[in-house]
């Protein structure tokens, strides 16, 4: 089973958006134990559009598209599946009469142009929309079956798991289970995390396991495929068991964990507060930490201290300090982090100083990329220097994510 992902847009082929569809539709066909063969991307063009999909359709068995189901005259899948199997377009009066009734209960009239959204190859069938006005296609072309589905993606995922999929169940095309475990580091470089694993990275190693590198994240993806989930499971834990054991606390979590997710989980599970105090990284901490649900119960609060006199005027640091040391310091970091801690009356105080670009101050040794995090609990506190290579935006988060490390490997040892 080879299946095939077209993505449908001049506004994806020219770069303006991302096609986070095709990614999303590979995982859920992965889950399946379905490969995606080819990823397209094909602008609003018609012969373009019937090139791609006659393609798809003799080298792929099943293809899925998002896009090109609109009422606007770039919008082009039907008429293309319709040109490419040789068969004409009717109308589905029950699709039509549903179109007209959104259009009714936002106290409005469908306009005419709406109409060619209830066309449909004759011999396809409907999949129902039931997020918006575009309903999908599903049909048999040369060898492939072909499921176009909206190019919003609240509504293709809607349609793909209520439409789609059971329809893919009905085919007996799934190939067994396919899961991915995703294991999430943070602390070290890519081939620093890989040299710690390099006999489970190698090439031909079963299960396969990937490593990938996403602002300052190193994640390691172990692919595994059986006949049931629990062979899979089974065929993944040993791995991942060895993967925890010699990467050690730059583990912090799995999938979509971020480390403000351990940190705000840590903070609960220990029963402690945190406070913050940022320069460098403009609230990007404190945005972070309140993206976690049930943070209100241990973050109090946070001052983005940008300005030296903030720095002198609300929290009391030396202006001497600054001019002896600098505002990029460790020592300033340091002191900011106690500041803060008294001042909000908690257990933890983070602070970030740093130099995000496009310019450094007076000292050489300090150039853009330069960052300092400090941690400070009752008794000491601990810290982090750090060279950045990136953007502005990228020395900001990855900064962010040094102080939010500095508090999870604290809790860690308590």
């Amino acid at each position: 089973m080879r299946a095939e992902i077209i993505s449908i847009g001049s506004e994806i082929t020219s770069g303006q958006n991302l096609d986070t569809n095709s990614q999303w539709l590979s995982r859920k066909l992965a889950e399946m134990g379905i490969s995606t063969a080819y990823h397209t991307t094909v602008a609003d063009d018609l012969e373009a559009n019937i090139e791609v999909f006659r393609n798809a359709s003799q080298r792929a068995d099943l293809v899925l598209c998002t896009g090109g189901l609109g009422p606007t005259q770039d919008d082009l899948t039907r008429e293309v599946m319709a040109q490419v199997a040789g068969v004409e377009l009717i109308e589905d009066l029950e699709s039509l009469e549903y179109i007209k009734s959104l259009f009714l209960k936002r106290g409005r009239v469908m306009p005419d142009r709406n109409k060619c959204q209830a066309l449909f190859p004759k011999g396809s069938e409907v999949l129902f929309n039931e997020m918006g006005t575009a309903p999908g296609i599903w049909m048999k072309i040369n060898r492939a079956w072909f499921g176009a589905m909206p190019g919003v993606p609240s509504e293709m995922f809607v349609m793909y798991e209520k439409q789609v999929k059971p329809r893919l169940g009905k085919l007996g095309i799934q190939g067994g289970v396919f899961v991915q475990r995703k294991i999430n580091t943070f602390g070290e470089g890519e081939s620093a995390v890989e040299d710690k694993l390099l006999d489970i990275t190698k090439r031909g190693h079963v299960p396969e396991v990937g490593i990938t590198a996403s602002d300052a994240y190193i994640s390691l993806r172990i692919f595994a495929r059986g006949s049931n989930l629990q062979q899979v499971q089974e065929i993944i834990e040993p791995v991942e068991a060895k993967i925890r054991e010699r990467l050690g606390d730059l583990v912090f979590g799995t999938e979509d964990q971020k480390l403000q997710d351990a940190v705000v989980h840590l903070l609960l599970e220990k029963r402690k507060t945190i406070s913050v105090v940022e320069s460098v990284t403009g609230g990007l901490v404190s945005h972070y930490i309140c993206q976690v649900p049930g943070a209100s119960q241990v973050y109090a609060g946070g001052i983005t201290a940008y300005q030296n006199r903030i720095k002198i005027d609300e929290l009391g640091v030396p202006e001497s300090l600054i001019r002896e040391q600098g505002v990029v310091s460790l020592e300033v970091a340091i002191d900011l982090a106690r500041r803060c801690r008294l001042k909000f009356g908690t257990d933890l105080a983070v602070s970030t100083v740093g130099y995000a670009g496009p310019e450094a101050g007076d000292d050489p040794a300090k150039p853009v990329g330069t960052v300092f995090s400090a941690l400070s609990f009752e008794g000491g506190e601990t810290t982090k220097a750090h060279h950045w290579l990136g953007t502005r935006d990228e020395i900001q988060t990855r900064t962010a994510k040094i102080a939010l490390n500095l508090a999870r490997l604290y809790l860690m040892k308590l």
